[in-house]
């Protein structure tokens, strides 16, 4: 995939913005605070319709403004597409070459993007949400399947979760509906399990040697981590697994109301060595890490769509050295594009400049060097 062309009208602190991008490297220099990270996120929203940052949606329209619009032009098996987001105070309006999407399902995976920034340490550092969320967007992207699934799963799983406490504050009970709302529970716990365990697989299949190939060290893994001990991933055993989960743990579910076991559940940790680089780690080698992981979803990307993502890379060179920024860049300027945002170009080999379109955002107007 390669976004040719977008334009921004009225996001964030760009009232316009025209850009033609390079179908490789494409690298903006600029001080901070003066909107590189908002030419990301205006591709992460083209692409998934949402933000990454926090905070409410309307924030994303100029201030002053009652609506933002992103279009770019993006080719995808040899077509070219018009996407296009509008944003509104209470409406968001989703296009495919001036036709309008309903379905945000429907939409997804028109533009497929691998975005790292650096609150992605948080990934490493932070709670098991953060990595649900990221495993969910990744997997989301690339099937519509496990999209589908994951959405009724959540609706199932709240379904189960109101009747848990509803028992939990009444004599009344009828454990057939229940037990019929786990079985449909327990069936889309099974597709996410083994697709989450696949996609973690195939990340081992490269992390650590793209993790070698920067810092020249070995030894990185992914360990997926359930909460119902599983013995492996096949149907069957997931399913009499969870299934007697829940019925040894009834009564804690119907004490606490709410669900304790399945897939809403699920962590995975960083390992290098043996060791869990969330407590032995140092910063340098917990974003490399990362950035590993975000490297090695590309292939998996290019094996569900055909197509290689967009890698969209937010200040990636804080805390690397000379040798690991240019090991980098080397690893990333093949066949695939990619947005990089950063403050400046030092050290950065001349090869890579010269292949590069540099774009320089001074006082919030972005100019391409010639």
């Amino acid at each position: 995939m390669i976004i040719k062309k977008l334009n921004l009208n009225n996001f964030r602190n760009y009232s316009r913005l025209n850009l033609d991008l390079n179908p490789k490297m494409n690298i903006f220099i600029g001080e901070n605070a003066q909107g590189k990270t908002n030419i990301l996120e205006s591709i992460c929203v083209l692409a998934l319709t949402k933000t990454y940052r926090y905070g409410v949606e309307e924030n994303l329209i100029s201030f002053g403004k009652n609506k933002a619009k992103i279009v770019s032009k993006v080719k995808k098996n040899k077509l070219i597409n018009t996407l296009e987001i509008i944003i509104e105070e209470n409406n968001k309006k989703i296009m495919v070459n001036n036709q309008e999407i309903k379905k945000v399902s429907d939409y997804i995976s028109n533009l497929n993007v691998i975005l790292f920034t650096p609150e992605d340490l948080e990934i490493i550092k932070g709670s098991p949400n953060i990595r649900r969320n990221l495993i969910n967007i990744e997997l989301s992207q690339i099937s519509k399947k496990y999209l589908n699934t994951y959405n009724e799963y959540n609706k199932i799983l709240k379904m189960r979760n109101e009747y848990l406490k509803l028992i939990s504050n009444s004599s009344k009970e009828n454990k057939i509906y229940l037990d019929i709302i786990t079985d449909k529970f327990i069936e889309k716990a099974i597709i996410i399990y083994r697709e989450r365990k696949k996609f973690i697989d195939k990340i081992n299949d490269s992390i650590n040697s793209i993790y070698k190939n920067i810092t020249e060290d070995d030894g990185l893994k992914v360990i997926y981590e359930t909460n119902i001990s599983l013995d492996n991933f096949e149907e069957e055993n997931i399913k009499s697994t969870l299934n007697n989960k829940l019925k040894n743990n009834y009564q804690k579910e119907v004490n606490y109301g709410m669900t304790l076991y399945g897939p809403h559940r699920d962590d995975f940790s960083f390992y290098l060595n043996g060791n869990n680089l969330k407590n032995f780690g140092s910063q340098g080698q917990q974003k490399i890490a990362v950035l590993s992981f975000k490297l090695s979803e590309i292939d998996i990307f290019k094996e569900y769509s055909g197509e290689n993502p967009v890698l969209l890379l937010d200040d990636i060179f804080s805390e690397l050295d000379i040798k690991k920024r240019n090991r980098l860049l080397d690893y990333i300027n093949k066949d695939i594009q990619s947005i990089i945002t950063t403050t400046d170009l030092k050290s950065i080999r001349k090869k890579n400049i010269e292949e590069s379109y540099i774009f320089e955002i001074k006082n919030k107007e972005v100019e391409r060097r010639q």
